[in-house]
């Protein structure tokens, strides 16, 4: 999914300052791909010279410092918008997970770091799962597409969740299982 598309989206909602955007995207988002500012600004930026989007500087009251930098979007975005989402999307089925990438060679370090870093991650997807089951009625008032978006990710969180815990029982199988003939052996 293309930044310039979420951003894009997003703005259908309502006008943001770049900050905001990424913070929704990084909320909302976050089990679909991770982002940074420095994807964020020069996107900003090159959909303000392609009049994608326009941008206001607002004083925010009470606040110190130099205006922020607030974006709408244009009729010409809007029309972008769309004939994005009438494409055809990407057929690759993507799953980027920083913790995945790591379970694939936790055989070659020992057991205890591997199940650690499954209770970390159990501990993490049980506190995701309990903020999405909290905001399910929130999103619910949204329309039925962010609803049904939403309980994608209630699902997926249980679904992860669920694996994680299965993972960690195996492995703790396992490594019970080698303990036991290696002192059979000796």
């Amino acid at each position: 999914m293309g930044l310039k598309y979420a951003i894009l989206g997003l703005l259908h909602y309502s006008d943001m300052h770049g900050y905001r955007i990424k913070e929704h995207i990084e909320k909302n988002f976050g089990h679909m791909w991770t982002i940074n500012y420095g994807q964020i600004y020069p996107n900003l930026k090159s959909m303000l010279a392609d009049g994608l989007i326009t941008m206001q500087e607002v004083n925010c009251e009470g606040e110190k410092g130099p205006p922020r930098k607030l974006y709408s979007i244009t009729e010409e975005g809007r029309q972008e918008f769309q004939k994005w989402l009438r494409d055809n999307p990407e057929r690759n089925m993507l799953l980027r997970d920083p913790f995945l990438m790591r379970f694939v060679f936790f055989g070659f370090s020992d057991t205890s770091n591997a199940l650690e870093k499954i209770e970390d991650q159990i501990l993490l997807w049980e506190e995701q799962l309990e903020k999405r089951e909290q905001n399910m009625h929130r999103w619910s008032r949204e329309g039925i597409y962010v609803q049904l978006m939403a309980e994608l990710g209630f699902e997926m969180n249980k679904t992860f969740l669920k694996w994680l815990k299965k993972a960690r029982t195996q492995i703790m199988e396992q490594e019970n299982t080698v303990s036991v003939s290696q002192k059979a052996g000796k």
